[in-house]
């Protein structure tokens, strides 16, 4: 990715792109995290609907 490409660099980051980096880092990470709670929510609920469990682990493979 374009992101991956620039931290590789040699060259140094500016504050704002450092912030851009950052800002960006979070919102992923936030989004994934919020998925992982609802599939952990979903698996807790699901138990003994082998149908519904399968679906909620196929969703965690996806995020993860």
């Amino acid at each position: 990715s374009a992101m991956k490409q620039v931290t590789e660099t040699s060259v140094e980051l500016s504050n704002e792109e450092r912030n851009i980096l950052s800002v960006a880092y979070k919102n992923v990470v936030g989004a994934r995290r919020s998925s992982w709670r609802v599939i952990s929510s979903l698996d807790q609920k699901t138990v003994g609907s082998l149908k519904y469990q399968q679906l909620a682990m196929e969703y965690r493979v996806k995020v993860e």
